[in-house]
């Protein structure tokens, strides 16, 4: 046996069961993980992201067009409400389904990954971190195919 595991063998439990009582009180501070609307602030950080998303689609070129017979108000309501819910939020999404809303639009990729990007500039502007933000990407990620049409 080597002299370091020789050396291992000889630490009493008590400091072995100790350091580990440590370690995992450290993780114990941390708290539980909020889920992801509790992440985005609930309803008030929703609807900041949402109405910061509006601004950055009304000065956006590549995009703005797509909105202008669009119902702004009801396309806020509905956006948030869609978060909302996927983000286990207290919200149930009734409206219908992401293919059906964006039929016969003919979006791109280039439109649906700007839409992409201007969501991310509007949570950083309110401060979503980064792993907050990663996590609603992920759920609404699947809608890609919904939307756009191959």
């Amino acid at each position: 046996m080597s002299r370091g595991i020789k050396a291992l063998i000889r630490i009493p439990a008590k400091v072995v069961f100790v350091g580990g009582l440590f370690v995992l009180s450290a993780c114990g501070h941390l708290g539980p993980q909020k889920n992801l609307y509790q992440a985005l602030g609930g309803a008030k950080g929703v609807d900041a992201i949402v109405y910061e998303l509006i601004v950055r689609i009304a000065d956006d070129e590549r995009v703005v067009d797509r909105f202008h017979n669009v119902d702004i108000s009801r396309f806020k309501a509905g956006l948030e409400t869609y978060i909302c819910s996927v983000a286990n939020g207290p919200c149930d999404y009734t409206g219908d389904s992401m293919q059906v809303v964006h039929a016969g639009h003919q979006y791109t990729d280039t439109e649906f990954n700007t839409i992409v990007q201007l969501l991310i500039e509007a949570m950083e502007a309110e401060g979503v971190p980064t792993v907050t933000q990663n996590r609603l990407l992920a759920r609404l990620a699947p809608d890609y195919e919904a939307i756009v049409y191959q």
